[in-house]
């Protein structure tokens, strides 16, 4: 997405990614990066250009740094996040149920069409495409219920050899990544298991359809999966 200017709701969508426990940051763990720089990299931004955004939010009261300068939401940025989320899926649902766009192109054009729609033609929207769940890469539409699931879940690569599970959610952020799940059959609702990890060479084995593959870890972290 270089290139791509972001808006307000797209950064509050990626602190809300990361904010939550199936995400991937974590600002207590050791080296783990400052959020700015997560922001940044997920974003395909310069730090420079995140940390810019960041103080707008902050100034506007979106956003609080935390202990460790991460950006934590405020009542009223979660309030505006979960909302972009939830426009986000819904328009990905229109883009693929109507459009007939690939599930990974879907991403890539709600993130551009965010802005077109009002909360209320997103209602219609909803309401015509027959209230769905989820947005076609598994995420829940509602925010509440996606924390709440957030629990059971969890990504491949914290999985044991011999374990099973079944696939839930793709990681959204990396459009290259997202084309790759694709083209090799990793999409929610279908069974996995881990036959061997080695983390050392960032590889796992894992078989899926009866037959056995090898992926790197960056793709078993994105892979978010309910065990057993």
């Amino acid at each position: 997405m270089a290139g791509h200017s972001h808006s307000v709701d797209e950064y509050l969508e990626t602190i809300y990614f990361l904010a939550f426990p199936i995400g991937e940051y974590s600002p207590n763990a050791p080296g783990s990066p400052t959020l700015a720089s997560r922001v940044a990299e997920m974003l395909d931004v310069s730090r420079a250009s995140a940390g810019q955004m960041l103080k707008r939010l902050e100034a506007d009261g979106l956003i609080r740094r935390g202990e460790h300068k991460e950006a934590i939401l405020t009542a009223t940025g979660r309030k505006r996040a979960e909302a972009a989320v939830r426009k986000h899926r819904i328009i990905e649902r229109l883009l693929t149920d109507f459009m007939d766009y690939t599930a990974a192109e879907a991403h890539v054009h709600a993130d551009e069409l965010g802005d077109t729609f009002s909360d209320d033609m997103v209602d219609r929207i909803e309401q015509r495409l027959g209230n769905p769940d989820r947005c076609p890469h598994g995420w829940p539409v509602d925010p509440a219920f996606e924390q709440e699931e957030n629990r059971v879940l969890a990504p491949l690569d914290e999985l044991e050899p011999g374990t099973v599970a079944e696939i839930v959610r793709l990681a959204e952020h990396d459009g290259d990544l997202l084309h790759y799940f694709y083209d090799e059959g990793f999409v929610p609702g279908s069974k996995i298991e881990v036959r061997a990890a080695q983390p050392a060479a960032g590889q796992f084995t894992v078989k899926l359809d009866g037959r056995e593959r090898k992926i790197g870890e960056k793709a078993a972290a994105g892979l978010f999966v309910r065990p057993g």
